[in-house]
C-alpha cells in the first residue's frame, strides 16, 4: 500500500499510536531503541519500507528559517551556506522511490509527508527539560518553513517516551504543560506517553480519523 497524501500518512501514526506505547512500554533502552520501536511499529501498520526514513540527513542550502539561518552561521565559514537537520522519523511520498542518501536531499525536502522527532528519558537521575524538547519543536516549526518555501508541506509531530519507572526522572506536569502550549501555538502535533499519563493532540491540530 502506497501512502501518497499527509493525511493518510497521519493515518498510519495514529493508528500505530497504541502499538508504539505497548512496544515502548515493554522495554527500557536509549532513545535510539525507542525510534527503532516507533519504525517498527509504523512499518507494521503498513508503511511501506520505501517511504519510511530513520535519521535521514538533509541538506537544506540558503535557509530562509531564522532559526536554520541562525544555526548555518554558528558554523566554521567555510562550511556556510546551508542547514543539515536530520528528522528520527520520516514519511515520504512515493516518488522518494527509497533513495534518501545525503546526495538526494532535495527530493527528500520535497517529498516529506511527516516528521516525527522523538525524545525519551533514558538519562539517570534527570529529567527531559523543557529547553531540549522547546528546541525540536522549534526545529521541526523551521523544518516546516524550509519544505513550504520550496512548494511542499508535512505534518510535523514531537513524540517524547516518557518511560523511566523512577517518577523523579520523568517530566514534571508543569513542563509538559508548558510544551504543550508552545507545540499548539506552533501547530505540532503532540505524542505524550508515561507510565501515569497518555497525551495525544493530533487531532486538536490535524484532521484525524475517527476511531473505528
Amino acid at each position: 500500500m502506497e501512502i501518497s497524501t499527509q493525511q493518510q500518512a497521519l493515518n498510519v501514526l495514529v493508528n500505530a499510536w497504541q502499538l508504539i506505547i505497548e512496544e515502548c512500554s515493554a522495554v527500557l533502552g536509549s532513545e535510539l531503541h525507542y525510534q527503532a520501536m516507533i519504525y517498527h511499529s509504523l512499518r507494521h501498520t503498513g508503511v511501506p519500507n520505501k517511504q519510511l526514513g530513520m535519521n535521514v540527513k538533509m541538506r537544506i542550502n540558503n535557509p530562509v528559517s531564522a532559526l536554520f539561518q541562525r544555526l548555518d552561521q554558528k558554523k566554521n565559514p567555510s562550511y556556510q551556506g546551508g542547514f543539515e537537520p536530520i528528522p528520527d522519523i520520516c514519511i515520504f511520498s512515493p516518488p522518494i522511490a527509497g533513495d534518501w542518501r545525503r546526495r538526494n536531499y532535495s527530493q527528500t525536502l520535497t517529498s516529506l509527508l511527516l516528521v516525527i522527532e522523538v525524545k525519551a528519558s533514558e538519562r539517570h537521575k534527570g529529567r527531559l527539560s523543557y529547553q531540549e524538547i522547546a528546541f525540536d519543536i522549534e526545529k521541526l516549526a523551521a523544518h516546516r518553513v524550509e519544505a513550504s518555501h520550496r512548494g511542499n508541506e508535512f505534518i510535523p509531530v514531537m513524540l517524547i517516551i516518557d518511560s523511566a519507572p523512577d517518577p523523579h526522572e520523568r517530566m514534571k506536569q508543569e513542563t509538559l504543560d508548558v510544551i504543550r502550549i508552545k507545540a499548539h501555538k506552533e501547530a505540532i502535533g503532540l505524542l505524550y506517553y508515561s507510565p501515569d499519563l497518555i497525551v495525544n493532540t493530533l487531532s486538536d491540530i490535524f484532521i484525524t480519523p475517527s476511531t473505528p
